[in-house]
């Protein structure tokens, strides 16, 4: 490997007064400019690992710690002989620097992944299966046959398991759908029940008044025409007088 490291950096340049100035306020222009920061997420909430979760944080530490090992004072000093010779010290000093920053790296991409694809539950998910496959096992009468492994099961009862908790909520939701239904039609008939006596009420009442409007009519019909002689014999008298 060549040796392409530099023991020193470059010098830099010192920038005028009035170049600085304009930077800060180029910077103060785009600070007032940039949008608002945009809300914090949700706070994390840490779930406790299983055994299967924290054997595989045991196992990715294990193995991070033994690729970072292969990075080790002897293998670059091989790679890099004249700085191993004249600045040993700069040389473990980035080998330092370098063994940090992969650590980091990689812990942080690892917590990322696990945080993603939610590894953590569902590890402890998997533990809960497991054990209560043993304690149905265990508790099983003797002489029960194993059941049939999940990938012999035919097509029909695969369907069935998946779809049965789905159809289980949608049924429940469906019944209490079902009986708040059912009571606005208990309550919608009452109101016609009650809405009906009542036309029959008033028809009832309107049946006796047109009665009472008849009987007054026969009344007056048998003193109509005395009334009647009786009006004309006034008017005459009145003519008369």
């Amino acid at each position: 490997m060549s040796e392409t490291m530099s023991t020193e950096p470059p010098p830099t340049e010192p920038q005028p007064a009035d170049a600085v100035e304009d930077s800060n306020h180029n910077n103060n222009d785009e600070a007032r400019d940039a949008p608002g920061s945009p809300p914090l997420p949700a706070p994390h909430t840490a779930v406790t690992p299983g055994p299967r979760a924290a054997r595989l944080q045991e196992l990715f530490a294990t193995s991070l710690t033994h690729t970072l090992n292969k990075i080790s004072w002897e293998n670059l000093a091989a790679c890099y002989p004249t700085i191993a010779a004249n600045s040993p010290s700069l040389l473990k000093g980035v080998r330092q620097t370098m063994v940090e920053r992969l650590e980091t790296m990689c812990k942080r991409e690892f917590e990322r992944i696990m945080d993603n694809r939610a590894v953590i539950p569902k590890l402890n998910e998997l533990e809960s299966l497991v054990s209560e496959a043993i304690r149905r096992r265990e508790s099983a009468p003797a002489g029960t046959e194993p059941p049939t492994p999940p990938h012999l099961l035919p097509p029909a009862t695969v369907l069935q398991a998946h779809l049965s908790r789905p159809l289980t909520a949608s049924q429940s939701h469906l019944n209490a759908k079902l009986q708040n239904i059912q009571a606005e039609n208990e309550r919608l008939f009452s109101e016609i029940q009650a809405q009906r006596a009542e036309i029959a009420n008033l028809a009832s009442a309107l049946e006796r008044v047109c009665a009472d409007v008849d009987a007054a009519n026969g009344l007056l019909r048998e003193v109509i025409d005395e009334v009647a002689a009786e009006a004309r014999e006034r008017e005459v008298e009145m003519a008369a007088t």
